[in-house]
């Protein structure tokens, strides 16, 4: 029993004690003046930033916009991942042609077609989505592929033998089969979705959580900005814990790392 209530203990303090930790030796080197107090401003002031950015109404106003702007990107992202994956998986033809294309956009960053996005598409929300649906494609489509390329034959043989179709075979043998390839490629598309967020709205936008570290900048307010980065964190971190639990719910028979 002792040694249960010692392991429960040791994992609750892995849990509790970092980012308090972090949090306080932060504090501790900005109070004693080992850096500039205006460059390096201590948690507590980018608190007091993010308390006055909700008294002035634009830190929920900012954050709504781009959670939208990431779920509908993410959302697309991994439709045309998933869709394009498991047709260059299924198939060879596609696989070597298109798979060729793709291949050769995906070391492409996302920041190198900024310029071109807002030519050809302005700096309304659709460069925004755009962008963001680009970056998250490749993970997805990468992973979409792999899985489904590793499908074990003798699940395919086994599933034809018992009449199964083309399309039962696709949605009932090869998808699922595949699935925590694709949950894997989904969960780094989550984090590429803000990264691109931000490049989209620090480059051509009007409100968001990237425009807002932008003028935060400009102003030089750089506990603002430590604030708006602190809030992107808890962002991505409860989008992230709501996909992994969604997957689990989805995939409970599988054991994840």
């Amino acid at each position: 029993m002792i040694p249960f209530i010692k392991k429960l203990s040791s994992k609750r303090l892995a849990i509790l004690v970092p980012i308090p930790l972090f949090l306080l030796l932060w504090e501790i080197v900005s109070r004693v003046g080992l850096y500039n107090a205006a460059l390096f401003p201590p948690p507590s002031r980018a608190l007091l930033a993010l308390i006055e950015m909700l008294k002035e109404g634009t830190l929920l106003s900012d954050a709504f916009i781009s959670v939208k702007r990431v779920s509908i990107g993410f959302c697309l992202g991994s439709f045309a991942g998933i869709s394009i994956g498991t047709l260059t998986g299924r198939s060879k033809f596609f696989g070597i042609t298109l798979g060729q294309l793709i291949q050769l956009f995906r070391p492409i960053p996302v920041i190198a077609f900024v310029s071109l996005t807002i030519i050809f598409f302005g700096l309304g929300e659709f460069s925004k989505y755009f962008l963001i649906t680009w970056g998250v494609f490749f993970p997805v489509w990468l992973n979409t592929d792999t899985g489904i390329s590793r499908v074990e034959s003798s699940y395919l043989r086994a599933a034809q033998s018992l009449g199964a179709n083309t399309r039962r075979l696709l949605t009932e043998v090869i998808i699922p089969a595949a699935l925590p390839y694709i949950a894997a490629g989904m969960r780094i598309g989550i984090a590429v979705a803000y990264i691109c967020l931000i490049v989209a709205e620090m480059t051509g936008a009007s409100e968001g959580l990237g425009y807002r570290i932008e003028i935060t900048r400009l102003v030089f307010r750089i506990d603002k900005m430590i604030g708006i980065l602190v809030v992107l964190g808890v962002l991505g971190a409860l989008s992230d814990g709501a996909f992994v639990w969604f997957r689990n719910k989805l995939l409970p028979w599988h054991k994840w790392i």
